[in-house]
């Protein structure tokens, strides 16, 4: 196999109902590419709504990997998406094509990119883990995330409260091995392990919120109900992983008759304008060497991304 430094490597990413979808496949067909997918909730089965999942007539023969990969009730990680996508590209590029990582998850795109230490086995707790899991649930994230704050600040600084998934590895790696979770390499320190050109889709704000607001709509008019309420059914009250996604976790006070649908609606359409927001402010300080595309005008952001993509690869085959 190739030195993954070797290898050049399209990585699409950028919020929320932003287009990547249409622009990956753009660029697949044009350089003859195939496509991981960079989202953490895609890796599930069924959840195709409420995930923006691509179909297979959008995918218009694009070969798509780490999609429908999960039953709803596993788990899955950074760690675990880390290894899965560095050995697809490694076989994507030993065939003679173009690999392609397209997807909002702004910690996956990092620590392939970067090569980040997640911990391992050796700091993994179910235990541990799961007590902070309920302590989670009995008082609150903020309670959660200022524990880490009182343990590690310089970790707490990088993880939003709302991300208590997040916060949750931070205390389980710090309890399990001794350690601060902060003492991975530092930001500043990373080096790239690909040869890659990073693209990050964007568009004025009140746009962006609009097309999330237009998008959530027309879930709700999908059946985005019908596919929370099977997989409520499967969690029978249990917090598994696939349940904490935006769309879906909005519904449960819905089922138990506390709120309406229409306040339904307008939360996960508030959370998934948060969510976009976040994603925004990572790319931005996370990633490296970032070529920024105002995708309101998307014609003239594909005709931008095939040439940096050009570009690159011509860059690439000189050295």
């Amino acid at each position: 196999m190739s030195d993954l430094v070797e290898i050049p490597l399209i990585v699409i990413g950028g919020p929320t109902a932003v287009g990547k979808t249409e622009m990956s496949i753009h660029l697949a067909k044009t350089f003859n590419g195939e496509i991981i997918n960079g989202d953490s909730m895609q890796v599930y089965k069924h959840l195709d709504i409420g995930t923006g999942k691509i179909t297979v007539e959008e995918m218009n023969g694009v070969p798509h990997h780490l999609l429908d990969i999960l039953e709803v009730t596993e788990e899955y990680d950074a760690s675990r998406f880390k290894a899965e996508a560095t050995q697809l590209i490694q076989e994507i590029w030993n065939r003679g094509k173009l690999p392609i990582v397209v997807g909002g998850t702004g910690l996956y795109l990092e620590g392939l990119l970067y090569d980040l230490e997640f911990g391992g086995r050796a700091s993994s707790n179910p235990m541990i883990r799961q007590s902070f899991e309920n302590k989670a649930i009995e008082l609150g994230e903020e309670v959660l995330w200022e524990e880490l704050n009182s343990l590690d600040p310089a970790a707490a600084a990088k993880i939003p409260a709302q991300n208590v998934r997040r916060t949750i590895r931070a205390l389980e790696v710090i309890h399990v091995t001794g350690e601060l979770f902060s003492a991975q390499q530092s930001h500043n320190e990373q080096q790239s392990v690909f040869n890659e050109s990073v693209l990050i889709l964007d568009r004025p704000r009140a746009e962006l919120y609009d097309r999330i607001n237009r998008r959530v709509a027309m879930m709700a008019e999908q059946g985005l109900e019908a596919e929370a309420k099977q997989l409520f059914d499967i969690a029978q009250g249990d917090r598994i992983p696939s349940m904490k996604g935006i769309g879906y976790k909005e519904w449960w006070p819905y089922f138990a008759g506390d709120i309406s649908k229409e306040s339904v609606i307008e939360t996960i359409q508030l959370n998934s304008r948060r969510y976009a927001k976040r994603q925004l402010t990572w790319f931005r300080n996370r990633l490296k060497a970032v070529n920024w595309l105002d995708n309101s005008d998307e014609q003239l952001a594909i005709e931008k991304a095939v040439a940096i993509v050009k570009q690159h690869l011509i860059k690439i085959e000189k050295d």
